[in-house]
């Protein structure tokens, strides 16, 4: 009986959350119809200028800046939480080994807003003076001081499937005569395909939804960045920006375009972790059954 309501309860709580995802959906394509119902329509929204005095409200460089931010956050992060993550999982001794993991948690405590401050008066002066060109605030910087942001989940996420993962071949590892060290880059690592992917996926989401960083280091020029040292302005930053002017304008109503843009790119995000979770579920499956 009392499974019976469990399911129900969980069943009506899933419905839910269904209806608050749609109702979403349908609120940002609601205020969004305004703009694309103008002249240009979609084509408007996608063009390259943004210049609301006259008329143009293109958020497509808003779009690439936030992919070119995401992927670039990307790839400095991710070599260097795979490597966090051995170290952790069996390339240090125990006591260095829970000393990086708890700072990893430590990481995620830290609000954002810190890590945009600090890049400021660090990493600003650092680009500006190297580089000698521009004020700073620039795709690299932004770049950077997002790659420390998302290196903590990345770790999290890669550090729990290997966890359990070593729970499952320690015992064959150890009557191989393996070190820690041969079992994690012999064993582990190379089955650890799933939870890297996944990893990846992750911190990708968690770049491309950022706007303190952005806000605060990218420099918010409205253009298609050309270099690394180029001022970006993402999407979540230009809803930031925007969404304090007259709710009368058209130039308001690209906020909810942009915010659009960002819910079906989650959306696409969360489709692709169930994917590769399901195809690396059937393939392990099958090796299961073939040994």
């Amino acid at each position: 009986m009392l499974e019976k309501w469990i399911e129900r309860v969980l069943f009506v709580s899933m419905l839910f959350c269904a209806l608050c995802i749609t109702a979403v959906f349908g609120f940002l394509v609601y205020f969004s119809c305004p703009l694309l119902s103008n002249a240009r329509g979609l084509a408007g929204i996608f063009s390259s200028v943004w210049k609301p005095f006259i008329g143009e409200f293109g958020i497509l460089p808003m779009l690439a800046g936030t992919f070119s931010l995401a992927f670039l956050a990307l790839v400095l992060a991710c070599p260097l939480a795979i490597g966090i993550t051995c170290f952790i999982q069996g390339l240090a001794p125990a006591r260095p080994a829970n000393a990086v993991r708890s700072l990893v948690y430590f990481m995620t405590s830290i609000p954002t807003v810190i890590y945009g401050f600090v890049a400021v008066f660090v990493l600003v002066p650092i680009i500006r003076d190297t580089f000698n060109r521009g004020a700073g605030f620039c795709l690299m910087t932004s770049a950077i001081t997002l790659s420390m942001l998302i290196i903590p989940t990345m770790v999290i996420t890669l550090e729990a499937d290997m966890r359990q993962r070593a729970e499952e071949v320690r015992l064959g590892a150890r009557s191989l005569g393996l070190t820690p060290a041969q079992e994690l880059l012999w064993i582990l690592l190379p089955c650890s395909g799933r939870g890297i992917v996944v990893a990846m996926v992750l911190g990708f989401g968690r770049a491309v939804g950022d706007t303190l960083v952005a806000l605060m280091v990218a420099g918010n020029a409205p253009v298609i960045p050309q270099s690394l040292l180029d001022s970006i302005r993402t999407l979540t930053a230009h809803i930031a920006l925007v969404v304090a002017t007259d709710s009368q304008d058209q130039a308001y109503y690209s906020i909810f375009a942009a915010g659009l843009l960002l819910f079906l790119i989650m959306a696409l995000l969360t489709v692709l972790i169930r994917t590769i979770g399901g195809r690396f579920g059937q393939r392990e499956k099958r090796h299961e059954r073939a040994s």
